[in-house]
């Protein structure tokens, strides 16, 4: 999938435990484990914002995305 979770890079630079940033932004462990491994399709913009906010970052920092020509093909639009 392009778009890959970094958040475990800005876990790593922030020296935060992941239990710890689980509790502070409110998420349960597995909720955080899911997403930090892509497991999950979307996050609460709520969500976003808390992480945002404790981890003092944009959420262009916790995502990134490599281009995929396939990413372009018709027919493969999800509804909005």
């Amino acid at each position: 999938m392009p778009v890959r979770v970094t958040l475990d890079a800005l876990i790593t630079a922030r020296g935060i435990k992941a239990r710890d940033l689980a509790a502070a932004v409110n998420l349960s462990e597995t909720q955080l484990s899911l997403f930090r491994s892509g497991k999950v399709k979307g996050i609460r913009f709520s969500s976003l914002n808390r992480l945002c906010a404790v981890l003092q970052c944009t959420p262009g920092d916790l995502l990134a995305y490599d281009f995929d020509p396939a990413d372009l093909a018709p027919g493969d639009e999800e509804p909005a």
